[in-house]
């Protein structure tokens, strides 16, 4: 995962949070110091003196600092949902993946390039421009894995030469266009949540990985999978990606127990088997780690057990944050604790209070 963007400058920041600019959704949040709490850009409350102010890229570095979310302007809710003034421009790219696009081209659909570039660089760490061709190297990438020729692949990604498309595949994936047939190529998507957005990484089949994207641990995710399968990621959705995400709306919507995404998640013959008995936890429900490993028929195994299940890439999905401590107590949830309140608290039928 890609380092957050540089902050605007502090004068900007304090003159777009007086004036509730919702340009800058998403480009920082602010924290106010007398109160402990951390707003999105466009919070109505009233403003606190500049003195009081000081400023994160996302949500996750507020919440690390020590600060809690407001509850008026809620900025751990859908945090990244597409605004309205994006939806057009993104329809019209799905419409048309191979189209090159310009800054003329964004001005003209009635875009500010460099509103729009502030706003993917939150997200993914790369310009508009960037996320697009990105979009189409993988696109090109997955068709060569399928056995279409590089010249073609090139040509229907809209790259100015073989050479160029071959170089940029060569920094993505670290082999030649023949070696990048024996890589597995996943697309990643972010899905808001009421507890922050979360990665989804899939391919035409399956999900892999599910995960917060202020986890420590992310990198090493995308590591473990990269290490694995294989696997080199782009941006995008498989229908599996989608169905996820829809399925994950449902769940924090209290509308769904169980998931049925296909799942990937290749690991040790411990992890596995550990990450399937998750599976087993009923919703609404906890078990304990050394009941998890009582029914792996690893009894004296709980610590590695207890491991296992902190390596987990599916967060929510295979439900870790349903076990507990022996004396019942919450304990470690790579998410956060207050992570693990909410999800528990949700699943028990309660609406979930202050994090």
């Amino acid at each position: 995962m890609q380092e957050a963007p540089p902050l605007p400058g502090e004068d900007t920041m304090y003159h777009a949070f007086l004036s509730r600019e919702a340009a800058y959704e998403g480009i920082f949040v602010a924290a106010v110091r007398s109160t402990g709490i951390f707003c999105r850009p466009t919070c109505p409350a009233r403003k606190p003196l500049r003195a009081n102010v000081e400023y994160f890229p996302r949500a996750g570095d507020a919440l690390a600092a020590g600060y809690r979310p407001c509850r008026r302007c809620r900025p751990l809710d859908a945090a990244d949902s597409v605004p309205d003034w994006l939806r057009p421009l993104l329809e019209a790219a799905d419409a048309d993946p191979a189209r090159r696009w310009t800054t003329e081209d964004l001005r003209g659909a009635g875009v500010d390039p460099a509103r729009a570039r502030r706003w993917f660089q939150a997200r993914y760490g790369m310009t508009f421009l960037g996320y697009l061709r990105a979009r189409r190297l993988g696109q090109a990438f997955s068709r060569i894995r399928e056995g279409a020729g590089v010249a073609e692949s090139a040509m229907e990604a809209d790259f100015d030469s073989v050479s160029g498309f071959c170089e940029a595949l060569r920094r993505a994936t670290g082999r030649s266009p023949g070696g990048a047939r024996e890589r597995h190529a996943l697309r990643v998507a972010q899905t808001p949540s009421p507890l922050g957005p979360l990665m989804v990484a899939g391919d035409e089949e399956a999900v892999y990985l599910v995960e917060f994207w202020d986890r420590r641990l992310l990198e090493k995710q995308f590591a473990a999978l990269e290490k694995r399968l294989g696997a080199v990621f782009f941006p995008g959705e498989t229908d599996p990606v989608r169905r996820m995400r829809g399925e994950l709306a449902a769940y924090f919507a209290g509308e769904l127990r169980q998931f049925t995404t296909p799942l990937r998640y290749p690991g040790s013959p411990h992890q596995e088997q550990v990450w399937r008995a998750l599976t087993a936890v009923p919703y609404g429900t906890t078990c304990t780690y050394g009941e998890l490993a009582r029914q792996t028929g690893r009894r004296a195994a709980a610590r590695a057990v207890a491991r296992a299940v902190g390596e987990n890439r599916l967060a929510v999905v295979l439900p870790c944050h349903r076990v507990v401590g022996a004396d019942g107590r919450l304990t470690g949830y790579g998410g956060g604790l207050w992570r693990k309140r909410y999800l528990l608290a949700l699943e028990g039928g309660h609406e979930p209070g202050g994090v």
